[in-house]
């Protein structure tokens, strides 16, 4: 299992893992207090879970030949997403950003 810290302006918001390549849960810590992460995931459920990559976080994700320069650049796997989002890290548009969890 893999999993990562999402923080919302700077704010640690929850934690996205990865049990599979088909199966992903995004979880709000108990004691966050600030706004939900995407207007599709609102912090009134704590918990969701996904049968495929999240939509929300996929759309963070670059297209075209910037993603093939990330895939190329950082010999990353073009179906590896969480590896996609740890090398972005904090440089999405907007007040996401995502740091991997070393457990």
């Amino acid at each position: 299992m893999r999993r990562l810290e999402v923080s919302l302006h700077g704010e640690l918001a929850g934690h996205l893992s990865e049990f599979n390549s088909s199966t992903y849960l995004f979880e709000y810590l108990s004691d966050y207090k600030g706004p939900p992460i995407s207007r599709t995931m609102p912090c009134s459920v704590i918990r969701y879970k996904f049968d495929q990559f999240p939509p929300f976080f996929d759309g963070l994700l670059p297209e075209g030949a910037q993603l093939e320069y990330l895939l190329k650049s950082m010999k990353i796997d073009a179906h590896d997403y969480l590896s996609q989002l740890i090398a972005i890290g904090d440089d999405f548009v907007g007040a996401i950003s995502i740091k991997e969890l070393s457990e």
